[in-house]
């Protein structure tokens, strides 16, 4: 098989390194890759023909632009075979209202919120559910559209900076303002074909920035397989009121998911709650859950595309992994960029 795996991340580094691993694969393409990825895979730009005109047997859509931009569909009306949703069912994670207001539709458990089209909408919200509180992006912000505020200015800072200043573009047009959660968070994924899920390992992600958990949210700092606590039932629980719930109603608006769904939780003392639903691998959650599976990814994703998965099953090890994340100075606010990063061959040994 030759495949292609669209994305430039770590994740994709760590999605290339396990497809590779397969018996069945001759080839990985990684586009458009970055300066490690094509140390080891071809690498090459992303460009719309690429997929039609490559030859590939399977195209793995790794980041969530592209997907909530349409690029299954795009794929899929070529005949190419592409693990990830449609458009309509990545909506999931391109708009958190979509998500918001769909969990509450079909039952499925999260904090209390409401929506803002306005600042003024925004600051009447804060004051209504009250502190501490949560200001989000309703678009995609690369993980970095969330700010958890303790108090007043807080919180109308975060307003004034996403709808005045419009420091996310139109992905703040609108804000989802909702209840503080707490407890301890756990991100659970699952292969889907639209109909049935395939559970994969859980993981912990670590947001802030800085030591101790502080400073502003990031894309992920690092993240450790299995989440520490997670005992069979909840872990059954998470399946039966989330990631199945979510699936079923999906298929059943007419947006069947095929892909990973990922679930961000906030395990609290009411029970699991829904901070976040991703319509992909989450990153840097599959660098240590890909490290943990024994099973063959390319069979599993496979069976993801032709409605199999209800037969499929994975071998995990028992060894934890965990997954730390080098970042430039200035991340995630205004990260320096060209610097040169060396001791690679080194930290490799």
């Amino acid at each position: 098989m030759k495949i292609l795996v669209i994305g430039s991340g770590g994740r994709e580094h760590a999605l290339a390194w396990k497809i590779a691993q397969s018996p069945r694969v001759d080839k990985v393409v990684v586009a458009p890759g970055n300066g490690g990825i094509c140390r080891r895979f071809d690498c090459a730009l992303a460009e719309g023909g690429l997929a039609a005109g490559g030859g590939f047997d399977l195209v793995v859509v790794g980041p969530e632009g592209p997907l909530v931009q349409g690029l299954a569909d795009a794929l899929a009306e070529k005949g190419i075979r592409v693990f990830g949703p449609s458009r309509g069912a990545a909506e999931i994670e391109g708009s958190k209202r979509f998500a918001k207001e769909f969990m509450a539709r079909h039952g499925i458990p999260t904090a209390a919120f409401d929506a803002a089209a306005s600042p003024e909408a925004a600051r009447k919200i804060v004051r209504r559910l009250g502190l501490p509180i949560v200001v989000k992006a309703d678009g995609l912000a690369a993980g970095k559209g969330v700010v958890v505020a303790g108090t007043l200015a807080e919180a109308d800072a975060a307003i004034e900076a996403m709808m005045v200043e419009k420091v996310f573009g139109k992905a703040a047009d609108c804000l989802v303002i909702e209840e503080c959660l707490r407890g301890r968070e756990a991100s659970f994924m699952a292969v889907s074909d639209g109909s049935s899920i395939l559970p994969l390992e859980t993981a912990q992600d670590h947001k802030r920035v800085g030591d101790g958990d502080t400073g502003p949210n990031t894309g992920g700092m690092g993240a450790f397989s299995p989440a520490p606590g997670i005992g069979r039932a909840l872990f059954e629980e998470v399946q039966e009121t989330v990631l199945r719930k979510a699936v079923a109603g999906l298929r059943k608006e007419g947006r069947p998911f095929r892909g990973v769904l990922y679930a961000g939780l906030m395990l609290t003392a009411d029970g699991p709650k829904v901070l976040e639903f991703n319509a992909r691998f989450g990153d840097p959650e599959t660098q240590p859950v890909l490290m943990r599976l024994e099973s063959d990814l390319v069979d599993l994703m496979e069976a993801a595309v032709d409605g199999t998965l209800a037969r499929a099953e994975a071998v995990w090890k028992r060894d934890p992994a965990v997954c730390v994340v080098a970042a430039a100075k200035g991340y995630p606010a205004r990260p320096e960029t060209g610097q040169t990063i060396e001791g690679l061959d080194e930290a490799a040994r």
